[in-house]
């Protein structure tokens, strides 16, 4: 259980993403309705817009977007490393070009906490150097030394500092090392230090072998904190999730479930389903009935099938609605399994099938 000041969470979760503190096509009522409890929403597009100054006048992103659950923040990091020929790095922090308009801007250690706290998330992530998964030895021993000194800035702002809206937040470090064991120690040995009260595992889903990224976070369940939960960041997909919860992840993002729906693609326990596809058209039976979401039984197939032919935007909203329901109802079976003892059969099973050709 994740105690936050707007809620109780159960972990495994799974965190629907409002990068810009909007979950694509749904409101916030929308996303409440939902039993997750929790999104994520990202440092580096709100500091660009709507900035903290809006923020801050509103009360916090919280009732900026009306949403009553808690938030996680990611610092950004990665969009800023994203932006080639438009960053420069150096000790002090990292300096970036936005994308919006070219204007110059200085994130540091101590000010994306600072940004953070201004926006009020109740988790949020320190500045971290993200390389790529194809990177050599040498980039990664230099993200994780980077990594290292900007969290032990970050957790000292954080701790030299307070909330501003009144409610507790937590500062997690973000482990590094690409998928090299020994890097990986190294940083998770480096960041447990600070005694934080969760901890990320970072830079992994951009670009490595599935094998190894499996490999990577087996490794991370010997090196981290049982007694404190751990977020993988930006996986994936279904059987991702449970191939992870199984190697001990607590947190889960992903744009997987929102962007894939707007391509018509959706998730369910029997496997994935292409709307697009002309078996569709005369399909008459319900989208999904295994209970996961009520939109999923009112409509047809066809009906789904007609509106994104059509470029309705009411397709999207019920497939991102659909494939939000299934995230988080595989988390609640999850959570079930293991609580049973019957976690590694049933994960097996679902794998298995979800591995499988499309329905």
């Amino acid at each position: 259980m994740l105690h936050t000041d707007h809620g109780v969470l159960e972990t495994p979760f799974f965190m629907p993403v409002g990068t810009h503190g909007a979950v694509k096509t749904q409101s916030s009522k929308e996303i409440a309705a939902l039993p997750s409890g929790i999104l994520l929403s990202n440092t580096y597009h709100l500091f660009l817009r709507p900035g903290t100054e809006i923020l801050e006048a509103a009360g916090g992103l919280h009732r900026f977007m009306s949403w009553p659950g808690a938030i996680l923040t990611d610092s950004g990091g990665f969009q800023i490393f994203s932006l080639a020929g438009l960053r420069k790095i150096s000790a002090d922090g990292v300096t970036f070009r936005s994308h919006l308009d070219g204007s110059e801007h200085h994130f540091t250690p101590e000010s994306i906490v600072d940004v953070q706290r201004s926006i009020g998330s109740d988790l949020m992530m320190m500045l971290d150097v993200c390389p790529p998964g194809d990177a050599d030895r040498k980039t990664w021993v230099e993200a994780i030394e980077t990594t290292t000194r900007w969290a032990r800035r970050g957790m000292a702002q954080f701790r030299n500092s307070g909330p501003r809206y009144g409610h507790a937040q937590v500062l997690l470090p973000i482990v590094q090392g690409g998928t090299d064991p020994e890097l990986r120690n190294r940083s998770a040995s480096e960041l447990t230090d600070l005694n934080a009260d969760a901890y990320a595992i970072g830079g992994l889903a951009v670009g490595e072998p599935k094998p190894a990224l499996l490999d990577t976070v087996e490794l991370m369940n010997e090196l981290l904190p049982r007694e404190k939960p751990r977020y993988l960041m930006g996986v994936g997909t279904p059987a991702d999730l449970v191939n992870c919860v199984a190697r001990g992840v607590d947190m889960f993002d992903c744009v997987m479930p929102t962007r894939n729906a707007r391509n018509a693609q959706l998730f369910t326990f029997e496997g994935k389903l292409n709307i697009r596809n002309a078996k569709y058209k005369n399909d008459f039976s319900p989208i999904d009935d295994s209970g996961i979401s009520p939109v999923s039984e009112i409509y047809s197939r066809a009906y789904l099938h007609h509106l994104f032919k059509t470029e309705e935007i009411l397709g999207l909203r019920i497939a991102t609605e659909h494939n939000l329901r299934f995230y988080i109802s595989l988390m609640t079976t999850m959570r079930k399994e293991i609580l049973k003892g019957t976690f590694s059969s049933w994960s097996r099973t679902f794998i298995s099938r979800f591995e499988g050709s499309d329905i």
